[in-house]
């Protein structure tokens, strides 16, 4: 089993294109550690960096305590499962598992057992005959995890390798990835743009964008704690809500303002929400005083509920009801409010009706406030 350390690693193309920029990380022995970022964010090739497939042009790479920058990726003892699986379509799937220990010149008998038992893990040993074509996309994705998992590897990077499954196999999968890595007690690496799989299934997750690791933490810290505007919104789903406002004292009280008296429709109107003393952070707040600021609150804090908007003393909104979803066990609401899109997750008993107006309270308890030239967070 290994630990991996990554310091002040770049990847440099010819032209001066930079994918990946600084990026320092320490991953634990046997530890789940997801990256996560939308398209070109550079989490795939950070992944190819440790794989050895991509040269890391600046920084230190150790598996273990060995530096392995210039390790052949054969040598580095991982093995790395593909989006597009890459089987041999002329190879049945005890071959394609096989395929790996062949090349080592491991004995036969020995190849056999393991093979087996993988497949055993996997639930695939009644597919040990059948070539790839005659699979589903599920049971190909088991394939190449058991072509991993034969190697008994130190480390396993997982490069999407649930994008190309519907949506049902993919959460099916997600619980049977996590559980493979209880099982097998290993290092897994695992990238992904899809922010549910990251809160799922890792311990820690890395965030990315634009070749930078915006921050790394435990999924819940990072939906709780976000460090800036950008985390604050790729992580959960539907996403914060933003909401371009000013930082005011009304009172001897920090309070955000938004909407407007001169808004385009007849009904303009200004907003209050009081931030909670124990939000308050007098040193970070301060300095933004009568500045624009971009207040940020979450789908599941904004209620429409009589009970909730009953207690409000502050941020209790009308709003504009565009589009209903219902969810099931939750639905979520499409509001305008003076001009601001808003989504709120409500009680699937909720009475709200496209065209209707309604009231919504804003929970000041659980808003976040960030800076708007920076984006950084300024109290959460």
């Amino acid at each position: 089993m290994a630990s991996l350390s990554l310091r002040s690693i770049y990847k440099k193309y010819p032209g001066g294109v930079v994918a990946v920029s600084d990026v320092n990380l320490e991953i634990k022995d046997k530890e789940f550690i997801i990256l996560v970022g939308p398209s070109g964010c550079g989490k795939s090739t950070t992944l190819r960096m440790i794989a050895g497939l991509e040269e890391i042009s600046e920084g230190e790479l150790y598996i273990g305590d060995r530096l392995v920058n210039d390790v052949a990726p054969k040598d580095r003892d991982i093995a790395m499962v593909f989006q597009n699986y890459a089987l041999y379509p002329h190879m049945t799937v005890f071959e394609n598992m096989a395929f790996g220990l062949k090349l080592r010149k491991v004995p036969k008998d020995e190849i056999a057992r393991k093979v087996e038992e993988a497949a055993r893990i996997l639930d695939i040993s009644h597919l040990l005959s059948r070539k790839p074509k005659a699979l589903s996309g599920g049971q190909r994705q088991r394939v190449a995890l058991g072509r991993a998992i034969v190697r008994e590897p130190q480390v396993f990077l997982l490069d999407e390798p649930l994008s190309n499954l519907d949506a049902k196999l993919r959460a099916q999968m997600r619980t049977e990835i996590s559980k493979l890595h209880q099982k097998l007690g290993t290092t897994f690496i695992y990238v992904t743009h899809d922010q549910t799989e990251a809160m799922t299934m890792g311990d820690r997750i890395v965030v990315m964008k634009d070749g930078f690791v915006q921050q790394v933490d435990t999924p819940q810290n990072l939906y709780t704690s976000p460090v800036n505007q950008f985390v604050a919104g790729f992580m959960g789903s539907p996403q914060m809500n933003f909401i371009d406002a000013y930082l005011r004292i009304v009172d001897g009280k920090y309070t955000v303002e938004f909407g407007s008296e001169d808004t385009k429709t007849t009904r303009g109107v200004k907003y209050y929400v009081e931030i909670p003393a124990d939000k308050v952070d007098d040193q970070a707040l301060s300095p933004l005083v009568d500045k624009e600021i971009v207040m940020g609150i979450r789908p599941e804090d904004i209620h429409d509920e009589q009970m909730f908007l009953s207690t409000a003393s502050t941020g209790v909104v009308e709003a504009d009801v565009e589009i209903t979803e219902m969810m099931g066990a939750e639905t979520y609401l499409y509001l305008t409010c003076e001009g601001i899109p808003l989504t709120a997750r409500v009680d699937p008993r909720s009475t709200a009706r496209p065209q209707d107006r309604i009231s919504v309270a804003l929970d000041p308890n659980k808003i976040h406030i960030f800076d708007k030239e920076t984006e950084k967070t300024v109290i959460n």
